[in-house]
């Protein structure tokens, strides 16, 4: 048996999955530390949270305040606002991690592929050539290079450094 050697993984294996009652996206942005909920960046109806099962390093969820799971439910103002974030989640990724290109969508229901189906969101996925292998396909297994929280503190920073930020400070998210 091949066995990947992933010390960091720890962490979220012993996670108190019961901490969250609720919907998570609705419950995460109203706890005290951005950073532990690995919200990156956020504005008046939208904000950035890192994906807790990454397809790569970096793979983000724009997602609006609102809780809706239906799309045409928001109005111009969530979407606006969502749209902004999805650039500014662009330019931090670009500058953090430097992926060649981006996979951006939603999945709209479960039959697309949705696991939190009540809530909108638009996931935003950093890609490089050569980022799929043989082990999703033969082992049916993917292989992260980066343990989540560091990859925290790099696209963090970025956000940080993007025109128009306001950097409260760990553990708070970047605001705009």
């Amino acid at each position: 048996m091949d066995q990947l050697f992933a010390p960091w993984r720890i962490d979220w294996i012993e996670r108190d999955e019961t901490d969250i009652e609720g919907c998570p996206f609705c419950v995460l942005p109203d706890r005290d530390d951005d950073r532990d909920s690995r919200i990156l960046a956020r504005n008046d109806h939208a904000f950035v949270i890192l994906n807790n099962y990454p397809y790569n390093p970096g793979h983000a969820m724009v997602i609006p305040y609102h809780h809706t799971g239906e799309y045409r439910d928001l109005d111009e103002e969530t979407l606006l606002a969502i749209a902004t974030l999805k650039q500014k989640t662009f330019d931090a990724l670009d500058a953090a991690l430097g992926p060649e290109a981006f996979n951006t969508g939603m999945n709209l229901g479960g039959p697309a592929g949705g696991s939190i189906t009540d809530h909108v969101h638009a996931h935003v996925l950093p890609r490089w050539g050569g980022d799929t292998n043989f082990m999703p396909v033969l082992a049916d297994t993917k292989v992260i290079v980066e343990a989540v929280d560091d990859t925290y503190e790099r696209v963090r920073e970025a956000f940080a450094d993007l025109d128009g930020a306001h950097d409260p400070g760990e553990p708070a998210a970047v605001e705009f």
